[in-house]
């Protein structure tokens, strides 16, 4: 365990760029500072710091500890900062972030619940690819997560994944495109221009494995990792995309599309990530109850997921 008190003396060295700078702004001895600096390269098992002259050097692992020091101490300055800025009756924090092959109505409908709680809640939204989101997750910069799927099994993040629900996909294109198809679904899709959603997005296996069975062949013309940069490129004409089959109305009409075909053999699933295994942030319980009660079929609910002895 790091003792993050010999961590901060190290930082006040590394920025002072001498023991005696930052004993006179620590109002320490030198030779305190430099016992725990002793103890702190003994507790990592490397020198910090080299002395070339007078002065002192960080190493190569000194400059990766002073990387991740600048950012605890950062983070630390802003918590005081909030701290003594808080209002009177301020509003309960939500930081959520929401993985970029979500679907924006999808990810709107989930989190709605969270602002008609009783007491007032202010939502941060981020978006971004799973990995970023979780490491955020992990450093406690974001409450939640909300994803296609569970924690990668390649991501070493302790937490806990929550299924919301699942559901059937429908198959879009635009009027002119639809005509051209023809019908016959799902084998007119055969030879058909096809956008997919990116490779991070779990859906996509789940497609093409559905594509092999049938011995559906269509044209992949793109791949996206953006749900709604991959519609947009659907309602300029480029191809048949899908989106989860409980939003197709919306789809229709913000991309002005038509429904071509649904199945429930390939099923999108939505999870809620945290670092808790028991919901306790009111915004994330009520966002779970909602998206159970909207996504789930009538079949018992999939319990919390965890990994070996690693929680996911």
């Amino acid at each position: 365990m790091i003792n993050y008190k010999h961590l901060h003396y190290f930082w006040a060295v590394a920025k002072a760029g001498s023991i005696a700078r930052a004993s006179e702004r620590l109002n320490l001895t030198p030779q305190t500072i430099s016992g725990q600096l002793s103890l702190l390269e003994e507790n990592f098992g490397d020198a910090l710091f080299s002395r070339v002259g007078r002065n002192l050097e960080l190493t190569e692992t000194g400059r990766l500890v002073l990387s991740y020091a600048d950012e605890i101490f950062s983070l630390g300055g802003e918590l005081e900062e909030m701290l003594r800025n808080l209002p009177d009756g301020r509003p309960l924090m939500f930081k959520v972030g929401v993985a970029d092959v979500v679907p924006k109505s999808i990810a709107h409908r989930l989190l709605a619940p969270a602002l008609q709680l009783t007491e007032p809640v202010r939502i941060v939204c981020r978006e971004g690819a799973i990995e970023s989101l979780l490491a955020e997750l992990a450093v406690h910069r974001i409450d939640l997560v909300i994803a296609d799927g569970p924690i990668p099994p390649g991501v070493n993040v302790r937490g806990f994944s929550h299924p919301l629900g699942d559901c059937g996909i429908t198959f879009f294109a635009t009027p002119r495109l639809a005509h051209e198809i023809g019908d016959g679904f799902p084998h007119n899709l055969s030879g058909a221009p096809l956008l997919l959603p990116g490779e991070t997005a779990v859906v996509q296996s789940r497609l093409m494995q559905w594509f092999g069975r049938l011995h559906i062949h269509p044209r992949i013309m793109g791949e996206f990792d953006d749900s709604a940069l991959m519609k947009a490129f659907g309602k300029a004409g480029a191809g048949v995309f899908i989106a989860p089959t409980p939003i197709a109305e919306e789809v229709e009409k913000q991309y002005e599309v038509t429904a071509i075909g649904q199945t429930d053999e390939v099923r999108d699933h939505f999870y809620a990530i945290s670092v808790e295994r028991k919901i306790s942030h009111p915004a994330v319980a009520a966002i779970t109850e909602m998206a159970r009660e909207w996504l789930f079929r009538n079949e018992p609910r999939p319990r919390e997921q965890k990994r070996g002895g690693k929680d996911i």
